[in-house]
């Protein structure tokens, strides 16, 4: 039976009424705004149909999914790219979608796990130190329904959904393929690296030193130093590196800190100017590369990765419109690689 007001028009009351639920329960449903349960969201698109209310009526309801993007160390320039993604891709998402920033001082394993226990969100996208701290953070989330993706650096093990970014150990061995081939005499070689505790400098450094191993036996890696990812104490580490083997030949930087390795560089220490492979292309790399001081830079893409990683959660969701079959649980993104002649014109970190 339609119990519609005289004349004959349904009202918001009307299908307020009908559904048994308050009009700013009805007005949030038939404007889309969410914060209502599926179940509410069912009966007023119901009551509203059942009445021949006179509008266009959402097609299905979309719950609100929040997603919790927790970065540490946002002075890096890869992770200030990241932040920059995230925002730029939340401006064109469903309103039912939000993107929240957590953002982390430091990336110790302790702060990071302390974090992911405490979102309230409904997701997680991070990337993460591959720590038995962070494997328990991540299966609490698990146990909570709460699917965390990894972004940059992968904790493979874990209960994550699945991992966005790219193969580490394919572009360490693209390191190792350039710098042996720009090399015109076989020589030595420093790594630097933020920690091996991060899956992805582990596996750049793993194929990097494969790749020697196996196709270039004549080169060698004089040390792995670890910087943290800081320019200051990553230019006195190489410092005393060039010092000790001041016949190096390359510098292979598997991490952040490349105004460091340039500074390092410049210092003349070493008796030729070494080949300096580094990773993602930002405005001060893309300077070492027009002055000749930086000759390859690894980029890993970051817009891709932020993309890859809200859809795994989407369609984990079954969030209409994203039900086409689900991403890999290790989906590769795409490494680019940068010389001087193919920089962008414009670069926002």
């Amino acid at each position: 039976m339609n119990a519609k007001r005289p004349g004959g028009r349904a009202t918001l009351f009307d299908v307020a009424k009908r559904a048994g639920v308050g009009t700013a329960s009805v007005d949030r449903v038939l404007n889309d705004r969410g914060n209502v349960s599926e179940e509410i969201s069912r009966r007023v698109l119901e009551a509203a149909r059942e009445l021949g209310l006179r509008r266009t009526l959402p097609q299905a309801h979309r719950r609100m999914i929040r997603i919790d993007v927790v970065l540490a160390r946002p002075e890096l320039p890869l992770i200030g790219r990241l932040g920059y993604e995230f925002r730029r891709l939340s401006a064109t998402l469903d309103r039912s979608i939000v993107i929240h920033r957590t953002v982390l001082d430091d990336e110790r394993p302790e702060t990071l796990a302390k974090a992911l226990t405490r979102t309230t969100c409904d997701a997680v996208v991070s990337y993460m130190p591959d720590h038995p701290a962070v494997h328990a953070a991540v299966e609490e989330l698990s146990l909570r329904g709460v699917p965390v993706v990894t972004v940059v650096s992968d904790v493979p093990g874990s209960t994550r959904i699945g991992y966005a970014g790219i193969d580490h150990i394919k572009a360490g061995r693209s390191a190792g393929y350039f710098v042996t081939k720009m090399g015109r005499v076989p020589g030595k070689v420093v790594i630097l690296c933020n920690s091996p505790g991060f899956q992805s400098h582990s596996d750049r450094i793993g194929g990097f030193t494969r790749f020697l191993e196996e196709k270039a036996p004549e080169w060698s890696v004089a040390c792995v130093v670890e910087g943290g990812d800081d320019r200051y104490r990553s230019e006195l580490e190489l410092r005393q590196a060039f010092k000790a083997s001041p016949d190096v030949a390359a510098v292979y930087n598997v991490g952040a800190a490349n105004i460091g390795v340039a500074r390092a560089i410049r210092a003349d220490i070493l008796k030729k100017r070494p080949i300096f492979v580094g990773h993602e292309l930002t405005r001060n790399t893309a300077v070492f590369l027009r002055e000749g001081i930086m000759s390859l830079t690894i980029d890993q893409s970051p817009e891709l990765q932020v993309r890859a990683a809200v859809n795994m959660i989407l369609r984990h969701f079954e969030f209409p419109g994203f039900d086409q079959p689900a991403f890999a649980l290790d989906t590769e993104v795409p490494f680019v690689l940068y010389g001087p002649e193919n920089i962008p014109g414009s670069l926002p970190f």
